[in-house]
């Protein structure tokens, strides 16, 4: 029987899958969002990246191009210092110490009785730090008596209080600021700030996202912009690092730096930049920054010392520096600064009674405070140029350098009033309006050449024209000593009582006859040389110079300092050789200093901004002229005071206040002068018009009264009676202590009128051996001068002109 066949049944077909094409949009749609959304995850986090670039390398390299600052001389203390209690508290005042019967901070001061007790500031010289410190000095008779530490009685042998601040050189974007550390911030401020600006600063990540929602939702509401959202991150990422345009592209930018920069920093670094960044004002082209140039430019305080009012009005200018300008719309400002007090009341920032008592306070705004120019132009220009000669103005503008000046701001100020008071007087004198006649004048040290005062015309304020470095005048009767010290310096030809003839002299000059006259009119026959400077006779110097030669004087001229060309013609030895008071300042110290020239300086050290020292301006000094025949004419020069052309200085400075100068007038009276010097000052004064025409002020009458006031202000040494060791004096023309040479060997005397008398020969004996000083046994009859001092590795040679100092030639 066969087997039926048994077959698997065949599988069951299932009807064929419908796909779902809905599905697959959504799928398509949803990864190619997704894959966007990683390419802008991509793309944002590698922007990011970027911009964590940006703010790292700006938050954490040079912040801010800060402006080079220019120090005063520090004042330093020491007993046996002349000083008046007056002039030692004005110069604490000038520093803004403040009065303060307890001293609770550093730069407080207070007076008693014969005592000052001061709590100095501490500060970082160029030869190191000095700390803060109580110290109590006396005073008494106008000098140091006795100077104390005020923690343990010790005694001081030196107090150097901290300079003052006189000028800034500012970064090309013309910005300003003083920079704040974090404790130097007012808690009082920091609270105030955080109140108006964004109360979650130490709650947020760098952007507020409640702030955001409540600030959109006041804004829609209202219909326009009333709040904002930004943080105080925010701010000083827009200030920091962006512009001031509003668009959402910027931002954006701006809250995504804000969250990178409150991630990368603390809340402390943040809050420090900001202070520091803020924009608070405008003066002028200088833009005001920082809390703390602010304090010192609406208040002249420091930022420590401001009250609640002054506090709240700084917070409020910031909504708006234009609007809120104190100067301009003190009403706008009040109300803004009332509204600030509020809001600190309100979070008990203070209390009502001290909110009630500084909304009824006045702004107190101060003019002057953080000049930008400085309050010394005159001298600053001067800094300026010597400093253009040793740097890039890109390096000025950039690095922060701190530049230590020989500015003496006491001598400048004694200068400044004693010109504010005369000048009037010879406007009123001469029947001029008021403010016709200018004037210039410059004071420097005899041993160190240093500028200690500059003015360069009567508005000392005044930042343009500086008379005193620009205005080329002739300088008159000013040459003199320069053409007698030539012929001194020739001791076989001439000495002191040297027979000069006083007649009348034609030349013929440039087709031109030239026929000088005395300023009397008249003629004095043979007169003592000494005398011929001392009484300024014209035709007597003519005679002497021509008979050293022309050539031989400007030489000389050359020597003692002045570098600009003259003509080398006989009228020059009447002045018309024309210099600038600085460079007249120049020639006179020299002559001052025995013949030893240093070259004038404002500069004494240059440091960067971490401190250390950059070029150095050493003292630099060289023999130019012999001693003996500077000292001769030094000596010469002292007779213009005591019976020559100058002696009414004898009634208007001090008693045994001995001095030394000489009177310039130029043709025509356009130009008055008076160049002289003490033991410790040489000082120039040039009075005239600036439209050169004549003033009728000679130079005895015009020049010489604001040189007297000056030097009777600014405390001087007098002049020494004692004769150096190569000098030996004798009895000439009826006057007994005559200086000669001791390589004089010619030269016989005239007494005037063609008397006779001779400068005695080393052989004659003294004509008063008790007033004779001794000389050294053996010493030859011309002894070499004093070797100078040794200059440093990095001194600029001594070639050099010594005015590329001034004018970066």
């Amino acid at each position: 029987m066969a087997k039926a066949k048994i077959t698997a049944p065949s599988p069951k077909r299932r009807p064929p899958r419908r796909r779902r094409r809905g599905l697959g949009l959504w799928a398509f749609f949803f990864s190619s969002v997704l894959l966007l959304a990683l390419i802008g995850a991509l793309g944002l986090g590698l922007y990011g990246v970027q911009l964590d670039k940006v703010v790292r390398e700006k938050f954490e390299g040079q912040r801010w191009a800060l402006p080079a600052r220019v120090f005063a001389r520090p004042l330093e203390l020491y007993v046996g210092r002349p000083i008046t209690q007056d002039a030692l508290i004005g110069e604490l005042e000038r520093l803004k110490y403040r009065r303060s019967a307890g001293l609770e901070r550093a730069g407080s001061f207070q007076a008693e009785g014969d005592r000052v007790l001061i709590r100095t500031r501490p500060f970082r010289f160029w030869d190191g730090s000095e700390p803060e410190q109580r110290v109590e000095i006396r005073i008494a008779d106008g000098v140091v008596t006795d100077m104390r530490s005020g923690a343990n009685g010790r005694d001081l042998a030196l107090v150097r209080l901290d300079p003052a601040l006189i000028a800034s050189i500012y970064p090309t974007h013309n910005e300003d600021r003083v920079l704040l550390q974090r404790k130097q911030l007012p808690p009082l401020l920091i609270k105030t700030l955080l109140a108006v600006e964004d109360r979650s600063f130490y709650k947020h990540q760098g952007i507020d996202p409640r702030g955001i929602i409540r600030a959109a939702y006041e804004n829609l509401m209202a219909g326009r912009t009333v709040q904002g959202a930004s943080t105080l991150t925010q701010q000083l990422v827009k200030n920091f690092y962006l512009t001031q345009e509003q668009t959402l592209e910027r931002k954006a930018k701006e809250a995504y730096m804000a969250v990178l920069l409150d991630q990368r920093y603390s809340k402390d670094e943040i809050l420090t930049t900001y202070a520091n960044e803020v924009y608070l004002g405008q003066d002028g082209s200088r833009a005001i920054h920082g809390f703390g140039l602010a304090s010192r430019f609406y208040f002249d305080r420091d930022i420590d010392e401001l009250t609640v009012p002054q506090i709240a009005l700084l917070v409020g200018i910031l909504k708006g520096p234009g609007e809120y300008n104190p100067r301009r719309n003190p009403e706008q400002a009040t109300a803004r600064r009332n509204l600030v007090i509020d809001v600190m009341a309100f979070h008990q920032i203070i209390t009502a009674d001290q909110a009630e008592a500084a909304k009824n306070s006045p702004l107190g705004i101060k003019d002057g405070g953080a000049k930008p120019s400085g309050v010394y132009p005159a001298f600053v220009q001067l800094v300026r140029r010597q400093l253009q000669r040793d740097y890039r103005e890109a390096d000025l503008r950039s690095e922060g350098l701190r530049i230590f000046t020989t500015l003496d701001p006491l001598i400048q100020s004694q200068t400044e009033a004693a010109i504010d008071e005369r000048m009037p007087q010879l406007d009123k004198q001469r029947g001029y309006a008021p403010g016709t006649l200018e004037t210039a004048a410059v004071v420097t040290s005899v041993a160190q050449g240093e500028v200690l005062a500059i003015v360069g015309g009567r508005d000392t304020e005044y930042a343009g024209f500086n008379r005193a470095l620009d205005a080329v005048r002739s300088i008159g009767s000013a040459i003199k000593p320069v053409i007698y010290l030539t012929a001194l310096a020739q001791p076989e030809r001439f000495s002191l009582v040297s027979p000069i003839a006083d007649k009348p002299i034609s030349l013929r000059a440039g087709g031109e006859l030239w026929t000088p006259k005395n300023y009397d009119h008249r003629v004095h026959g043979t007169v003592p040389l000494y005398k011929a400077l001392a009484k300024s006779y014209n035709l007597a110097t003519v005679n002497l110079g021509l008979q050293v030669g022309v050539g031989e004087v400007a030489k000389t001229l050359r020597k003692l300092g002045a570098v600009r060309p003259v003509s080398e013609v006989p009228a020059m030895l009447l002045g018309s050789a024309s210099l600038p008071p600085i460079e007249l300042a120049q020639v006179y110290q020299t002559i001052a200093a025995g013949g030893f020239r240093a070259p004038l300086r404002a500069i004494r050290e240059v440091l960067d901004a971490s401190g250390q020292p950059l070029n150095r301006y050493p003292l630099a000094v060289e023999p130019v002229v012999s001693s003996d025949a500077a000292y001769l004419t030094q000596w010469a020069m002292r007779q213009v005071v005591e019976q020559g052309t100058a002696t009414w200085l004898k009634q208007r400075l001090p008693d045994g206040m001995t001095v030394a100068g000489k009177t310039g007038t130029t043709n025509d009276m356009r130009d008055s002068w008076f160049a002289g010097f003490s033991a410790d000052r040489v000082l120039v004064v040039w009075v005239g018009r600036d439209d050169n025409k004549p003033m009728g002020l000679s130079g005895s009458s015009g020049a010489l009264r604001v040189w007297g006031d000056i030097m009777a202000e600014i405390g001087s040494e007098p002049l020494s009676d004692a004769f150096p060791d190569t000098i030996e004096i004798a009895s000439a023309c009826g006057s007994s202590n005559i200086p000669f040479s001791r390589g004089h060997t010619g030269g016989s005397a005239a007494c005037g009128g063609g008397g006779g008398g001779g400068g005695r020969s080393r052989s004659e004996p003294a004509a008063n051996d008790n007033d004779e000083p001794k000389l050294a046994q053996g010493s030859p009859a011309n002894t070499p001068d004093p070797q100078p001092p040794r200059r440093e590795r990095n001194e600029r040679p001594q070639n050099s002109p010594f005015m590329s100092d001034f004018y970066g030639n």
